[in-house]
Parts: C-alpha cells; sequence; structure tokens
C-alpha cells in the first residue's frame, strides 16, 4: 500500500497535482522513509531525535558538521544529494542557489506562526530570493569576546574588539581565523584607519582587497598573541579549556558551555557590534523525503523543541515560546551577556557570495601562513 501511495504522489506530483494529495498521505509518505539530518555538531540530541520520531512517527538520523565551507563543499561534491535538510547562515543560501543545490520552501506546509516575527523579518536579506523563500529560521547566536574572569581585568562598558590586541594580557588569545580579521575591520573602522567602509567589501572585489590589505596587516602585527585557532565549538571549547587561552573571539556558546562547566568565562558584545548570524532549515536540491522536511520543521516551532534546542547549543531558538521554558542558569546567561544596547548594535553578517568566500578564504591562508 505504501508503494503505491508513493507512485501515486510521484505520478501527481508530475502533473502538478501534488497538492491535492491529503496531509495524512504526506505524512505516511514520510514515516515510511528516515529523514537524513545534516546540520551543526551539537544541534541534535539523542533526546531531541527521539521527541521528534515519538510525535511525528518519523526516524532521523543525523550527521553534523562543523563550518559552513564543509557544508557547502559537501553538497557540492554530492550535487545537492545526500540529505533532506540542512542548516546554513541565512548569509550563505544565495551561494547555494548559484549552484543549484537547493529547492524553495513550500510555506503553506509549515506552521508559521511557531516562529518568531522578528526572525521571519530578519531572514528575508538571504533568505527570501526572487520572492521565493528558501529558509525557514531556526536559531540565532552572536561571536563576540569571551574571557576568563579570573586572569583578566576586563571592563564591559569599554570593551572593543581591540581589547583582544592588548599587550597587558600578552599570549593567550583565541580566534577563527576569517571572522577575527571582520573583528579587527570593524575595530579600524571605528578609528578611521579603513579606505572603505566595511560593508563595502562585501560588495566588489575591489574595496575588498582594499580594506583586507590593511586589515591582514594589523592582524598579523599581532600574530603572536594568538596561543590556537579555531575553526569548530569543540576547538573553541578546548582553547580555553586545556591550551590556556585566557580571552577570544568566539561564539557565545563557547561561554556558555565553559561557564555550565564552572569554567570562569564570561562573555561580552564589544562596542563596534557582536557579529550576528542567523541559522535555518534549507532543503536541497535533490532531497529524497522532502515531506518529512516539513514535519521537522514544525515540530521545531514548538515551545517544547526549541527549549530542547537551546539546552543543547546555548543558541537562541526562534520558536515562539521556547524561552519561557528554559532553565534559569540558560536565561541568566543571556541577561549577563547582552544590554538591550547590545542587541539594538548588533553587526549581522551581510550575504557572503561566493566570490567573498574565495576571497576571504585567500586571506584567511595568509593571517594562517603568515
Amino acid at each position: 500500500m505504501t508503494l503505491s501511495r508513493r507512485r501515486f504522489l510521484q505520478g501527481a506530483a508530475a502533473v502538478g497535482a501534488a497538492a491535492s494529495v491529503p496531509f495524512y498521505i504526506n505524512r505516511a509518505l514520510a514515516q515510511d522513509q528516515v529523514l537524513r539530518i545534516y546540520a551543526w555538531a551539537g544541534y541534535f540530541t539523542d533526546e531531541m531525535l527521539s521527541d521528534f520520531t515519538a510525535k511525528t512517527g518519523i526516524k532521523a538520523t543525523f550527521t553534523p558538521y562543523g563550518t559552513n565551507d564543509e557544508l557547502m563543499n559537501s553538497l557540492r561534491a554530492t550535487d545537492g544529494s545526500g540529505f533532506d535538510v540542512i542548516m546554513p547562515t541565512v548569509d550563505r543560501v544565495p551561494g547555494y542557489l548559484d549552484y543549484q543545490l537547493i529547492q524553495p520552501l513550500d510555506t503553506s506546509r509549515i506552521h508559521w506562526d511557531g516562529c518568531l516575527d522578528t526572525a521571519m523579518k530578519g531572514s528575508e536579506v538571504g533568505g527570501v530570493i526572487d520572492d521565493k523563500r528558501y529558509f525557514a529560521p531556526s536559531d540565532w547566536g552572536t561571536e563576540a569576546i569571551a574571557y576568563n574572569t579570573r586572569y583578566t581585568d576586563i571592563d564591559r562598558s569599554t570593551l572593543s574588539y581591540g581589547e583582544l590586541w592588548n599587550p597587558d594580557i600578552g599570549e593567550g588569545v583565541t580566534v577563527r581565523a576569517h571572522s577575527a580579521l571582520i573583528g579587527i575591520g570593524l575595530w579600524l573602522e571605528s578609528q578611521g584607519k579603513l579606505p572603505r567602509p566595511l560593508l563595502d567589501s562585501f560588495k566588489t572585489e575591489e574595496a575588498m582587497r582594499a580594506n583586507f590589505d590593511v586589515i591582514l596587516a594589523e592582524a598579523v602585527k599581532h600574530k603572536d598573541m594568538v596561543i590556537q585557532f579555531w575553526s569548530t565549538e569543540n576547538e573553541a571549547q578546548g582553547a580555553f579549556r586545556t591550551n590556556g587561552a585566557l580571552i577570544g573571539q568566539t561564539w557565545d556558546s563557547t561561554a556558555f558551555r565553559l561557564q555550565s562547566e564552572g569554567e570562569p568565562i564570561a562573555y561580552g558584545a564589544p562596542k563596534e557590534g557582536a557579529l550576528a548570524w542567523m541559522e535555518g532549515f534549507v532543503i536541497p536540491q535533490n532531497a529524497q523525503n522532502v515531506d518529512a522536511v516539513y514535519e521537522l520543521i514544525n515540530w521545531y516551532y514548538t515551545p517544547e523543541a526549541g527549549a530542547m534546542f537551546v539546552k543543547s547549543t546555548g543558541y537562541n531558538s526562534t520558536a515562539v515560546g521556547a524561552e519561557e521554558l528554559l532553565p534559569e542558569a540558560t536565561r541568566q546567561f543571556f541577561k549577563d551577556s547582552y544590554t538591550q544596547q547590545d542587541l539594538d548594535n548588533l553587526w549581522w553578517w551581510p550575504v557572503q557570495d561566493p566570490w567573498y568566500v574565495a576571497l576571504r578564504n585567500e586571506y584567511q591562508d595568509r593571517y594562517l601562513s603568515a
């Protein structure tokens, strides 16, 4: 019976009739296959997968990745096959469309009332292209300054990306190479030391090279203070936990998880603005179990699922009501890390087109090898 239904659905889709297939048939088809999730490491715990299966009847597998570049390279290598749903940052979505690796969402199948309106609006840049939405927001977070309160003396009221390179702290800095260049760029821009506005770097190669030549020179000048470069969450945590980092430009989750272990780590937004990003659900071009993806999105847009995600990652869910179910320690971390001024001053990553990513990687490599 299941096989005949699948064949019926495929035939109906071919003549444009898939929209008329009853919901229960779509769910039955989704349950007949395993949902293959490809997302950031730590984003789906056993508890979350079990809850999803219990509430939908759909079995799911989770394969982790550590960086946006790893995700992009994997999808390009398979021409958008191998997984049913991915979770890129919204600024990278246009690049996937350039390579024809993703498909638009059927927005009528998503329970948008479970998603924060601010996230929907904020994801329009990058997530909506030519009036088609490719991105369902799942979470957001920042990259700012994490520091050891026992061995550093940080004034939160004047905190800057420049504090990373304070000689009084000395060796003990951990950064992600490509985003450290942006942090340095914001610091230099605030002092009037960039030839062009930093945001122009995302518009043309000429502007990017003009700015990044200056940024790279400043970065190399301070490179001897870097005790470890990180590229994944585990590496950033390890820099503080075992490798002697005293201060770093990290994701908020790094500080949250270290705090949860009892480490004396605080997190603050610099006056130039914490680097802010948003991630979400995107369907690869050759996904096999699209029905199950919509079940996953709608499951996630419940307070219970959103809260499980936040407790696992330390990031901020876009699910309405999730914050009300969070432990006090999680809510306190958010209050301690951001003032209202910090939240109003977030520096959202612009769209990163493939040409920008290629040049960014060039400067990153030059920084690492200097």
